[in-house]
């Protein structure tokens, strides 16, 4: 089975027989979190094309269609913008006025070499990324890239996991959140026939807690987006160095 690092999915795209993708509908529940999320990162663009007149944007794991969730805003100033999304598969560009693909790992130390954005953004990216040293690295690119950064990921302690939408689902043993794949159809899955692409999907979709962001990201301020009154998503925004 062939996965991708793609921010629609809240991180890793199934390419082949998979479910509904609820990012792509702007009247989906999911669609309305991310478009108030949107506040924060209006923020940071609007203090950029402040003092510099335009913005830059790095989206590590990002696509053109995540963006709609601030079409209106873009289009008023998509003059002064320019998005660079890095993905591990290959995505096509509909508007290259405003957005550019590079087909990398976003985990890669040499990734931009020598080169700075004035915005890192990613949302719901870093928990997919691998092992704890693939996390560190993604961290690591996205405070040297640029001085204002935004990274978002889903909150471990948070019991309904997003990815597979099931109640405490990342609580379970591997072994068992693997064999329920291999039975059921669960969030963005369709049911996996094997067990050995069930283990990777599991080892590809960590959540991270607010302890583990806050070391990721010790320069930058933790903020938490809100469901019933308990903390949903972690977010880490540094406003400059």
């Amino acid at each position: 089975m062939l996965i991708r690092q793609t921010a629609d999915s809240g991180g890793l795209d199934m390419l082949g027989p998979r479910r509904a993708n609820p990012y792509e509908n702007s009247n989906s529940l999911e669609f309305g979190f991310r478009a108030r999320r949107f506040v924060h990162i209006r923020r940071l663009i609007e203090a950029i094309i402040a003092e510099r007149g335009r913005a830059e944007i790095l989206d590590l794991g990002g696509t053109e269609t995540y963006w709609k969730i601030g079409a209106d805003f873009i289009r008023e100033n998509r003059g002064r913008l320019s998005f660079t999304m890095v993905n591990t598969e290959d995505q096509q560009v509909e508007d290259p006025s405003l957005f550019s693909f590079v087909a990398e790992s976003a985990s890669d130390p040499a990734l931009f070499a020598g080169r700075q954005f004035d915005l890192v953004h990613s949302n719901s990216v870093i928990e997919h990324v691998g092992d704890w040293s693939n996390m560190e690295a993604f961290a690591a690119n996205a405070r040297r890239l640029a001085p204002r950064y935004y990274v978002q990921t889903p909150n471990y302690w948070f019991a309904y996991e997003p990815h597979f939408r099931f109640p405490g689902f990342q609580y379970l043993p591997k072994r068992v959140r693997a064999a329920l794949l291999t039975r059921f159809a669960l969030g963005f899955f369709q049911r996996i026939d094997s067990l050995e692409e069930a283990r990777d999907i599991i080892h590809h979709h960590r959540l991270l807690s607010t302890r583990e962001m806050a070391g990721l990201f010790p320069d930058a301020a933790i903020v938490h987006e809100k469901a019933f009154g308990l903390n949903k998503s972690i977010i880490a925004i540094r406003d400059r160095c």
